[in-house]
């Protein structure tokens, strides 16, 4: 028997506060567009990797080498996408998790345990149904985490080009199960992917991340201190065998992310808003351009569903995502005093969660990385992640589609604005100032249709009287 639900029960998933959901919106805004990239770039790779006449010059520009050897950095070009340029997308993960938990939901409690429920169940499940499916075929285990992670930019593409008018609240659900996932893969990546350890290399990029840190504290401002202070750190910490992208988590985790009293923005904020496009828009296409690039012929897309471990990646993605945030949500309401918003449906969470089958940056990442030294098996675990994140596209469009009339009339709401102040009507209710602008523009709208029925009314008089005719001595018309 559920709890019972009394005036203190907490609504999940209902609307955003004001200021959080500005944040919000612009995020999703940036990452949308880096989302549209990313699927070009996508289909790029993949139609440039399997033209038999452009194959090779694929892997050679995938193959070439370039950077300092002296310094352990002469990598492919591939190699630097995937520690480089990814280090940018985990700088901006680590900036948007520091600003959730200081500024954003994660910061009260209560309210974080419904995102981390949902993104740890959301991650657990797919491991567990790679496992399973893995061992019991007589796979290899070792991409678990493959079909863990969500990738927000890709969702997010999604959601525009299916034009879906999703509500603020889910998306925003959305991109916290993303920030927290991101989290947890770099914590997976960490622990799981580093199979040595050099320990100079470490302390070096321990104290330059030490130093990074003396030097916000210490208010020290410009991008030519902070640019190459993080470049050394990303070479310390890549030579130490530790994965590269957690430098760009860590330096992420360390801006302030709340504003003082003379600002109108927090550094975190400011730097945020200006590597985001940098990372959406560059980095992030780029890493798939040369991680989509896999063979997409019949026999390959038979053997995704053949193959234990290109399956075990398939149903993690489509089933076990799904079912792990759904259910992470649903037990996080059953257990807890927190009930729906009124807004929405349990159809709706499920819809949701199956958006964040969507993976494809962090799982073509965490594939290379599991399965290092295997080309063959990892191109095939490269076209599961492409497979599965493309059937949960298509699940999530069909499911969002059967709500999207609610949905549209939520989004009406929400950006309606009658009396022009540039703020939603609907965060103003409590406002009376709001009222009384709004019985002003009533009364305005009043007058003028009441002098548009008394020209009406005076007009169709006009028209009942009959000019020229014989009139009695008062007058009236014959």
């Amino acid at each position: 028997m559920a709890p019972p639900r009394d005036k203190a029960s907490r609504r999940v998933l209902g609307r955003l506060s004001l200021p959080e959901r500005t944040i919000v919106l612009d995020a999703l805004r940036t990452e949308t567009v880096g989302g549209v990239l990313l699927l070009v770039a996508a289909v790029t790779a993949l139609i440039w990797a399997n033209i038999p006449t452009l194959h090779h010059s694929y892997e050679a520009v995938s193959h070439f080498h370039l950077g300092p050897g002296a310094l352990g950095l002469n990598l492919s070009a591939e190699h630097w996408a995937a520690d480089g340029l990814l280090a940018v997308f985990f700088f901006v993960a680590g900036i948007e998790l520091k600003r959730e938990l200081v500024a954003g939901d994660l910061r009260d409690p209560k309210a974080a345990v419904l995102p981390v429920a949902a993104a740890l169940c959301g991650m657990a499940v797919p491991a567990l149904v790679y496992t399973l499916t893995a061992i019991t075929g007589g796979g290899s285990a070792q991409g678990w985490a493959v079909p863990t992670a969500t990738d927000i930019a890709f969702a997010l593409a999604v959601l525009a080009v299916i034009g879906t008018s999703l509500p603020s609240a889910l998306r925003a659900f959305l991109l916290t199960l993303a920030v927290v996932d991101d989290l947890f893969a770099i914590v997976i990546i960490a622990v799981f992917f580093t199979d040595r350890i050099g320990f100079a290399a470490l302390g070096g990029a321990v104290a330059g991340l030490a130093v990074f840190w003396l030097l916000l504290r210490k208010g020290v401002r410009g991008w030519y201190v902070y640019v190459p202070l993080a470049l050394v750190i990303w070479a310390l910490m890549y030579n130490s065998g530790v994965h590269a992208t957690i430098a760009g988590v860590a330096m992420g985790l360390m801006l302030r992310c709340t504003a003082h009293e003379d600002e109108e923005h927090s550094p975190g904020e400011h730097i945020e808003h200006l590597v985001r496009p940098l990372s959406a828009g560059l980095a992030v296409p780029l890493f798939a351009l040369f991680s989509a690039g896999v063979s997409v012929s019949g026999g390959a897309l038979m053997d995704v569903f053949t193959k234990p471990e290109t399956l075990g990646v398939v149903l993690g993605l489509v089933v076990g995502k799904t079912a792990g945030i759904f259910g992470g949500t649903w037990l996080t309401v059953r257990f807890t005093r927190a009930s729906l918003s009124e807004d929405l449906e349990w159809a709706d969470v499920f819809a949701v969660a199956s958006v964040a089958g969507i993976g494809f940056t962090v799982s073509l990442l965490i594939g290379e990385l599991a399965f290092e030294g295997d080309a063959v098996l990892t191109d095939e675990v490269k076209a599961a992640v492409l497979t599965g994140s493309l059937i949960a596209a298509v699940c999530a469009t069909v499911l969002l589609k059967i709500r999207n009339g609610r949905y549209r009339r939520l989004c009406q709401d929400e950006e309606r604005d009658e009396d022009l102040d540039g703020i939603p009507d609907i965060y103003e209710q409590d406002e009376p100032a709001y009222h009384l602008r709004m019985a002003e523009i009533y009364e305005r709208k009043a007058a003028e249709h009441r002098r548009i029925a008394r020209e009406k009314a005076e007009s169709r008089h006009g028209l009942a009287e009959v000019p020229g005719g014989a009139g009695e001595d008062d007058d009236r018309p014959a």
